[in-house]
C-alpha cells in the first residue's frame, strides 16, 4: 500500500523571474508540530519570503504556513512567524560574506521532504533589471518557437 507522492511541498516560481540564481543551499527548518501537519497537507506559500542573516544565524521570514483547523486547538498559531534555518557554520559564513555585496540577497526557492524531514532550498541571488527580464522572456519564447518548428517538421 505504498503511495507515490511528490516530495515537493511548495515552490517559489517568481524567484526565477525576479532574480539571477547564483548558488543554492539546502537547510533544515525548526518547526512546531502544527506546522509539520500543515506542511504534510501542502498548506505553504513561499512567494514573499526571504532569509535574514543576523548574529551568525539564518532566519526565514515571510513563509506562510496555513494552520489546519483540526490540528491545533490548544495552540495559538502564527502562520508567518520567523523560523530558524539549520545550516552549517561555514555555509552561514559564506552567505554573510556574499549578502554584504551590493545587489545580493538570499531567498527560499523550494520546500520539500527529505528523509521524513522538511527541508528548504535557499539561494544566493542577484536582482534582475527590467531589461534582463525582457531578455529572459525573449529567450524563453524563442526556445518554445524553435521546439514547435522542430516538432512540426518531423
Amino acid at each position: 500500500m505504498s503511495q507515490t507522492k511528490s516530495s515537493t511541498i511548495a515552490l517559489n516560481r517568481r524567484a526565477r523571474h525576479e532574480f539571477f540564481i547564483e548558488e543554492r543551499f539546502e537547510a533544515g527548518l525548526s518547526l512546531l508540530g502544527w506546522e509539520v501537519k500543515s506542511l504534510r497537507a501542502g498548506k505553504c506559500n513561499l512567494t514573499d519570503a526571504y532569509v535574514l542573516l543576523k548574529n551568525n544565524e539564518a532566519w526565514v521570514i515571510g513563509v506562510h504556513i496555513q494552520p489546519l483547523i483540526a490540528a491545533s486547538t490548544h495552540v495559538i498559531a502564527d502562520p508567518t512567524r520567523t523560523r530558524k534555518l539549520l545550516l552549517r557554520a561555514r555555509e552561514i559564513d559564506r552567505l554573510f560574506g556574499e549578502v554584504k555585496q551590493k545587489g545580493h540577497t538570499c531567498i527560499p526557492l523550494a520546500m520539500y521532504w527529505s528523509g521524513g524531514r522538511a527541508k528548504i532550498e535557499i539561494a544566493l541571488v542577484k536582482g534582475k533589471q527590467l531589461h534582463d527580464k525582457r531578455d529572459a522572456e525573449k529567450d524563453r519564447d524563442w526556445k518554445r518557437e524553435k521546439a514547435r518548428v522542430m516538432r512540426n517538421r518531423g
